[in-house]
């Protein structure tokens, strides 16, 4: 994922919240265009410099009827089948970075969000590049762990409606139902997906029936030719807090190999400290798509029941989230 400056407009989110008669303005402040000439209904062109919001009803005075109505009608101005707006990331990307952060707005109901995802998806049906495009967007910043807005919940809510269109081709349908699958499996709070894995002595184990000792399990599922997963070993390795907690039996490091190469799997084990628990799942859990792993190294916290803790998260947030539990058993 690049890396993007867009972000929520405070002056967007204050006209909403203040009951304002209309929300035209964009998030960098630009002067009000031509779109704000246009009629409500009609799709705006593309010499528009900003997002065309819809303008509420004055009729509705409250804070969640006003914003139910802005992210229902939300995208009904915008020409999804212009390839210059879509491409244009001061309209269609920041207005889409706009819509997740109201979409997050407290005041909304799950059902509410429900139907806003519901109203892009019909026009979305009808429009091939503006899906396109949506999709992209839906994946950069709801779906990429490592986006500041990365929210699976949205984004599941965005692959059932989608593919519950009629209008939308049965391949790619079947690719969100797919999608939809991996995102809802492993949440935090549910039983991890069980697998099996060989150790280096080549007994078979899985992951329910693996000792555990403390509170905590932190999975690590990587690849030893990924640079990346080196760098997020590293952090790991080197982190007094945690090596602390392995070392008193407070937690458990379980480390997959999920590829095909066995030498070099063999070949990283000595690099890996003693410590952590190490197997080779024989690629049983990209195969079986037990686990997300759209982004390697993935790191799961289960607790010692094997329940999810934190899903496809970071270091920094696991080793947090274990201090805290730590501190408080002390």
């Amino acid at each position: 994922m690049e890396n993007r400056s867009y972000i929520i407009s405070p002056c967007l989110l204050a006209m909403c919240l203040a009951l304002c008669c209309t929300l035209q303005t964009s998030c960098q402040n630009r002067p009000q265009t031509k779109a704000s000439e246009a009629t409500p209904d009609a799709p705006v062109a593309a010499a528009v410099t900003g997002f065309p919001y819809p303008e509420i009803p004055t009729t509705l005075t409250d804070v969640p009827a006003r914003l139910e109505y802005l992210l229902t009608h939300y995208w009904e101005r915008l020409d999804l089948n212009d390839t210059l707006l879509l491409n244009n990331p001061e309209v269609t990307e920041q207005g889409f970075v706009n819509f997740i952060d109201l979409m997050r707005d407290e005041h909304l109901t799950a059902e509410m969000r429900r139907e806003a995802w519901e109203s892009l998806a019909a026009l979305l049906a009808e429009a091939t590049e503006g899906r396109k495009r949506l999709d992209d967007l839906c994946d950069d910043y709801l779906y990429n762990p490592n986006s500041p807005l990365y929210n699976e919940s949205l984004y599941a809510l965005y692959l059932e409606a989608m593919s519950g269109q009629a209008g939308v081709d049965e391949a790619v349908k079947e690719r969100m139902r797919f999608r939809l699958e991996l995102v809802r499996r492993n949440r935090p709070g549910e039983k991890a997906e069980d697998f099996a894995y060989y150790t280096p002595d080549g007994t078979r184990q899985t992951l329910h029936h693996t000792p555990v000792q403390g509170k905590h399990l932190l999975l690590l599922f990587y690849d030893p030719e990924c640079s990346h997963c080196q760098e997020v070993m590293e952090v790991l390795q080197d982190s007094p807090q945690l090596n602390q907690l392995l070392r008193c039996g407070e937690a458990t490091l379980l480390a997959i190999y999920t590829e095909g190469n066995e030498q070099a799997w063999r070949e990283s084990l000595p690099l890996l400290p003693r410590r952590w628990l190490k197997g080779n799942d024989r690629e049983a859990v990209k195969q079986q798509a037990l686990y997300d792993l759209k982004a390697m190294p993935s790191l799961y916290l289960l607790n010692a029941d094997k329940q999810v803790v934190l899903k496809d998260t970071s270091p920094e947030e696991c080793l947090n989230r274990m201090e805290i539990k730590g501190d408080k058993g002390r």
